[in-house]
């Protein structure tokens, strides 16, 4: 899927010490054109059309804003381009300009959709930045099912039905505290690479965060939006991106964030639980994934004794997981056949898997083969992305999961009614082909971070961020049944922080009875707004307080 963080692991495992890559099904490599080939006709910058949507008994009226802003590879050329995204005459990239535009230096026509109250002042108005992750996925997820002002109707944790699809107003649309702007990756969306090299300058770690702040510097140029309040909003490997970005506009754009909103984190990628058996001798990845494992045999009701209640019960799982658990698989060979037995058994009753099977996977099951083998016995394979989702089995025989319910059963009502949407009520994108996801063909993503080829870790930046900027706040959001992207995995690496205890104050936790698309389950799209909305609301209260004083 194009939220495909076990894509991501995988290749960084391919690349670091661990001996063989791990792909998704559906994130298989395909052989598909660059996209910077593509022969399209390029896209109008800008069409602006008028809305309205009631939230929470508001009626708010609105402008969309499809287009597109084409930023350099570099700072250096990123300067010298005009806000149409031309060299500017009498600079050094326009003097240099080649005759054939496939040999011109990189740039990145990145795709949007904002969303603008009107009659509103820009320094009182707050504006969010959303993306989703991948690498690799535009942003079509986020826009169409989170706080957009419209939102893509799904049906519990069952595959959608096919189209005709249902498209309604989201009275929980976050256009009541902030205006919104959803950006799509270099490469997706109506967005296209340009120039020689525009892969290696824009499909990266560290090149595709700074693509990104050249994008927000570019966009709150445009729209006269550098006195509003900002705060960016990423979910999966955008969470990533965000402890990148964050950094990078403190640091390199001397734009001070507001708040960094983070959904179905992930910082650290040798501790990601799919590709955990690949990595012997480190087992944090299956300890933080056990609270998911536990959440994810409750729903199913495949404890004994069953629970009444969830929470309680996974801050007992979590207890185990950091303790005895832990204290078993750092054992490694030493641990007796008695005390293995023993583990395997108070495991059974968290986690539902059979004590043998626990005992022959030496206490450690990672995500692929949790999914395959929870519901074995009904011949179903549960989610990824969202383990209340199930399925039946490709294969019967196979070890790990072949494939993710959740991602099947939603992926066309959201793709179908985006394109529908954009087209007929934005009035954009007409004779254009929108991209959910790059095309990276035989392109691999680059892993390295600041150079470091060997691990991929980005808690240290926004770690830096949060010390340059000791008012900069962040909300960590996440799903107990998101396997993609533990949650108690997110809590633990916000709690390694290298930063002073005072910034743990800044750190927020909300937890949700959903999955990595914590917005596909009605309840929680409502807590999701109800709490980020009092998360601005709270961080505007807590700034315009400091000035007053």
């Amino acid at each position: 899927m194009r939220i495909s963080v076990r894509l991501l692991a995988a290749l960084f495992a391919a690349v670091t010490i661990l001996p063989s890559a791990v792909a998704h099904a559906g994130d298989d490599e395909k052989p598909a054109a660059k996209s910077d080939k593509a022969e399209e006709k390029a896209p109008p910058s800008e069409v602006t059309t008028p809305g309205a949507v009631e939230v929470g008994g508001q009626h708010i009226a609105y402008n969309a804003v499809v287009g597109t802003i084409t930023v350099g590879g570099t700072d250096a050329q990123d300067a010298q381009l005009g806000m149409d995204g031309k060299p500017m005459p009498g600079t050094q990239l326009a003097a240099s300009e080649p005759k054939d535009p496939k040999d011109a230096s990189p740039t990145a026509r990145i795709s949007y959709v904002a969303y603008f109250k009107k009659d509103a002042k820009a320094e009182d108005r707050p504006v969010t930045f959303f993306y989703n992750g991948g690498p690799g996925s535009s942003t079509v997820w986020l826009h169409m099912g989170s706080l957009g002002p419209k939102h893509v109707v799904t049906s519990g944790d069952q595959h959608v039905p096919a189209a005709p699809y249902r498209l309604v107003d989201n009275a929980y649309s976050l256009l009541d505290v902030s205006d919104l702007v959803f950006v799509d990756m270099p490469g997706t969306g109506f967005g296209r690479l340009i120039g020689k090299d525009a892969e290696k300058a824009f499909w990266g770690v560290d090149e595709d965060a700074n693509a990104f702040a050249r994008f927000i510097a570019r966009f709150i140029t445009k729209f006269n939006r550098w006195n509003s309040p900002k705060y960016i909003f990423g979910e999966s490997y955008g969470t990533t991106r965000s402890a990148l970005l964050a950094d990078i506009l403190e640091n390199n754009k001397s734009v001070d964030l507001n708040g960094v909103i983070l959904l179905s984190q992930i910082f650290n990628f040798t501790s990601d639980i799919d590709v955990a058996n690949g990595n012997p001798g480190i087992d944090l990845p299956y300890e933080l994934a056990l609270p998911t494992f536990a959440a994810t045999a409750w729903y199913h009701k495949k404890v004994t004794p069953q629970p009444p209640a969830l929470e309680p019960f996974l801050k007992e799982v979590e207890d185990f997981a950091m303790g005895p658990y832990a204290h078993a698989l750092a054992q490694g060979t030493d641990l007796s056949d008695d005390e293995k037995h023993s583990v395997a058994e108070k495991l059974h009753g968290y986690i539902g898997l059979p004590v043998a099977y626990l005992v022959k996977a030496n206490l450690r099951v990672n995500g692929g083969e949790f999914e395959k083998m929870l519901l074995d016995d009904e011949n179903l394979t549960i989610g990824r992305l969202d383990t209340r989702y199930s399925g039946p089995h490709m294969d019967p025989l196979s070890q790990a999961a072949d494939y993710d319910p959740q991602s099947s059963a939603i992926s066309s009502a959201y793709v179908s009614l985006f394109n529908d949407y954009v087209r007929k009520d934005l009035k954009y994108g007409e004779g254009q082909t929108f991209l959910p996801e790059a095309l990276f063909g035989g392109f691999v993503w680059d892993l390295k971070h600041k150079g470091n080829p060997i691990n991929l870790n980005v808690g240290g930046d926004l770690a830096e961020a949060m010390k340059v900027n000791p008012r900069l706040k962040v909300m960590v959001n996440g799903g107990y049944y998101d396997l993609a992207t533990p949650f108690f995995a997110a809590e633990y690496e916000e709690k390694h922080l290298p930063i002073p205890v005072t910034l743990t104050k800044n750190i927020e936790y909300d937890w949700y009875e959903s999955g990595h698309m914590v917005y596909v389950r009605d309840e929680s799209l409502k807590q999701l707004h109800d709490r980020v909305a009092a998360f601005i609301t709270r961080t505007q209260a807590d700034d315009k307080q400091t000035l007053s004083k």
